[in-house]
């Protein structure tokens, strides 16, 4: 398995042996990547985890390949040579076939067949013996009746099951259908005069190699919804002839055998190789879509983050109002109440008076604003109030975005935070808090609610809930919780912690007042030796006892530290953020057996800057005050807008307009690219330019292509990538160049 493994992913397999151990040991792999990188010889996340999934495949097949020969061994059926096939199938697709024929199954036509005692009469129909006289001189059993053209079409029942159960053709046909089959749609009579969404698809056909994931699903989903009927079109006539060549040979009976590989495709095969088809188109969209989502939230936990500023949070609305909150730089929830800024009630002078009354309390740094019902005219009034009064140099309004604060306010981690207060309020104060840290608000949300992926609800929900965790998983350990003020579903995603050990831990917080050193971890119930060191290096103290507990240095790594400091005549303290002082040191003096240069190379780069979040600053769009609903735009018209969403076709953009536009993968960039990603990200503010507008349909076509940028002809390959600066090879140097960039040098 070991040597299989290595083989596929291109990887020593030292390195294949060192992730089998540690994954036995139990290690995680955000912690295997940061602070296991000796033995897995620098691999980063994504291999791992590559490895991972493999293994656990390889692992159930060979589970799933015992089972198997200890079925056909049940029976009395294994040969040598059979077992060598089972032992040596490379995929539980070939397993399932070489199985196939010794599978209990229901009583089928070749079953009745065989218990008229046929089975002779079909093997003369493959050796093209003399099937008049076998018929002359067969005796059928009592109650039956001797009619030749059943007792032969009985025969060629026996050989249709053993064609469509035979292993030898099933991959070359599978193939045959991939190459040459397509997928059809068509609309259902009730439906043709309406426009639906999936208007697209009402007369629709593309080759089953060719079709794009998102089309797939959505014509998945028009079919579940009862608005099409599909079907697949497979390639019979070279299908036959390739069982034929295979089954029509010299000297058999050609009539018959010909009928029997005919009924083989029309009855049994057919059927079920439409179906693998299917399941195989589902698979790789569902695979290609839970890719596209489990990037997508991986930018938006890693957006930019507007950090510890105090924040009013206004969830807005028409006829309930819009209910505020402010929130200290903590987080932490200072005043709460409702306002009534725009229709019906319009108690705009009352409404400037509150916000005005917060600001001048509170210091209110930021007010940010739902991009829900009523956002675009309560930001006009919030403007406006902010210009007439003379705010708007201190304070800065944003719209932020709020799918799945609904979900949120609702859900028991809200009322376990605030069970006195409203759900609206809630959402209010989440709304707050995204601003704040994206990562730690988003974490209490089920991803599915974010909306940044393509039909979530319609893909693999295991899969998705399984890749949605790991990418949460890795965000969370990327950046490091603060363990003094994180929440519990925070904590929850830390490498070695589980939901209850999350709960564990802020209650100890709340008995100790507070965690002085990693060390008192130990002191919270069931935490174990094993689970402090998966967790400790991402759990991170801030003003603490030991001054390393703020940075991303191992606990396991403290003494080599120390060790670095006493041989410069320093305090821990003192080597912390000391670029020249770093610079001195030669890092081969401090290898050991544990500990190599890819470790001490890490440690280097937390001490010149200990807790460094790798983050950036938040931006917000520039929204024009002018553009309020679709009505408002125009074709060729200039604005900003802030990614919501990628999909392999194209990103969606929030142009302020309560209906997010979508760029094309034709227009999102002057040169040739594949995907999105290749050019933006989720929560990117973009500057884009108004190709159509489709009121009725609520479509927005945006180009992100420069005005001047002629057609694409030629298509040119995309730009490669800058060189990294700095990047010299020579650590020392590298240090250096690392020190200006952290500066913003």
């Amino acid at each position: 398995m070991i040597q299989t493994l290595a083989r596929e992913l291109s990887l020593a397999p030292a390195q294949v042996a060192a992730l089998a151990e540690l994954f036995a040991e139990g290690a995680t792999v955000p912690f295997i990547a940061r602070y296991r990188k000796e033995r897995t010889g620098g691999l980063d996340e994504v291999q791992i985890r590559d490895v991972q999934e493999r293994l656990e495949y390889l692992t159930e097949l060979k589970e799933r390949k015992d089972t198997v020969l200890a079925s056909i061994l049940e029976q009395g059926k294994l040969t040598d040579p059979l077992k060598a096939q089972i032992l040596s199938a490379p995929t539980k697709q070939v397993l399932e076939d070489l199985y196939l024929p010794f599978k209990p199954k229901r009583r089928t036509r070749a079953t009745i067949a065989k218990e008229l005692g046929l089975e002779p009469l079909a093997e003369l129909m493959v050796t093209g013996g003399d099937l008049e006289g076998w018929i002359a001189a067969y005796v059928p059993p009592e109650g039956t009746e001797r009619d030749s053209l059943k007792i032969l079409k009985g025969a060629r029942d026996i050989l249709a099951e053993r064609i469509a159960e035979d292993p030898r053709p099933k991959e070359d046909l599978r193939r045959l259908c991939r190459a040459l089959g397509e997928i059809e749609t068509e609309v259902k009579p009730e439906f043709e005069k309406e426009k639906t969404k999936f208007t697209d698809y009402y007369a629709f056909k593309e080759p089953l190699k060719k079709i794009p994931a998102h089309r797939f699903l959505a014509i998945r989903r028009g079919e579940e919804e009862k608005v099409l009927r599909v079907k697949l079109n497979l390639p019979t006539q070279e299908v036959l002839d390739q069982l034929q060549r295979l089954w029509v040979n010299p000297g058999c009976n050609r009539a018959q055998m010909e009928m029997a590989v005919q009924d083989a495709w029309d009855r049994l095969l057919s059927s079920t190789v439409e179906v693998e088809l299917r399941m195989e188109l589902k698979t790789k969209s569902d695979e290609e879509s839970i890719q596209v989502f489990g990037q997508n939230m991986r930018d938006l936990l890693l957006a930019p983050l507007g950090g510890a500023k105090v924040v009013m949070g206004l969830d807005p609305g028409f006829r309930t109002g819009t209910k505020w909150v402010v929130l200290d730089g903590n987080g932490k929830l200072l005043e709460h109440g409702a306002m009534f800024p725009v229709e019906p009630q319009n108690r705009v002078a009352e409404s400037r008076q509150t916000i005005k009354t917060q600001i001048e309390r509170h210091g209110v740094q930021v007010i940010c604003l739902g991009n829900g019902t009523a956002s675009r005219e309560v930001f006009g009034f919030l403007r406006a109030f902010l210009k007439d009064s003379g705010y708007q140099d201190r304070v800065t309004p944003l719209i932020v975005s709020e799918s799945g604060a609904s979900i949120y306010s609702a859900s028991d981690i809200a009322r376990e935070e605030f069970p006195e207060l409203d759900v609206t309020v809630r959402g209010a104060i989440s709304i707050a808090r995204r601003f704040q840290d994206p990562l730690a608000e988003l974490v209490k949300i089920d991803p599915k609610s974010i909306g940044v992926g393509q039909y979530q609800h319609d893909v693999n929900q295991r899969l998705l809930k399984k890749r949605l965790d790991e990418t949460v998983e890795s965000c969370v350990n990327h950046v490091g919780v603060n363990l003094n003020t994180a929440s519990a579903p925070l904590l929850s995603y830390v490498s070695g912690l589980n939901a209850n050990l999350a709960k564990a831990i802020v209650s100890t917080r709340d008995q100790l007042g507070g965690f002085a050193s990693r060390e008192d971890l130990k002191k919270v119930p069931r935490f174990g030796p094993k689970t402090f060191e998966q967790a400790a290096g991402f759990l991170r103290i801030s003003g603490g006892k030991e001054p390393l507990d703020r940075s991303a240095v191992h606990p396991e790594n403290y003494p080599l530290v120390r060790k670095m400091a006493t041989d410069l005549g320093l305090k821990v303290e003192g080597l912390i953020g000391n670029q020249a002082s770093l610079g001195k040191l030669d890092l081969k003096a401090y290898q050991n057996e544990q500990v190599g240069l890819l470790t001490l190379k890490d440690i280097m780069v937390e001490l010149l800057k200990p807790g460094r979040d790798p983050r950036k600053e938040f931006v917000a769009a520039k929204l024009q005050d002018e553009v309020q609903g679709l009505e408002d735009l125009k074709p060729g018209m200039e604005l900003e807008g802030t990614v919501t969403n990628l999909t392999k076709f194209g990103a969606f953009v929030d142009i302020g307009v309560h209906q997010d536009g979508l760029i094309h993968l034709s227009e999102l960039s002057d040169h040739f690219i594949k995907d999105p990603s290749e050019v933006c990200s989720v929560g990117q503010v973009l500057k884009v330019r108004v190709l159509a507008v489709e009121a009725e349909r609520k479509r927005i076509a945006l180009s992100a292509k420069t005005k001047d940028s002629s057609p694409r002809s030629g298509r040119p390959g995309p730009k490669a990538p800058a060189p990294t600066p700095g990047a010299t090879g020579d650590f020392k140097s590298d240090l250096a160049a690392l020190a200006r960039k952290l500066r913003g040098d």
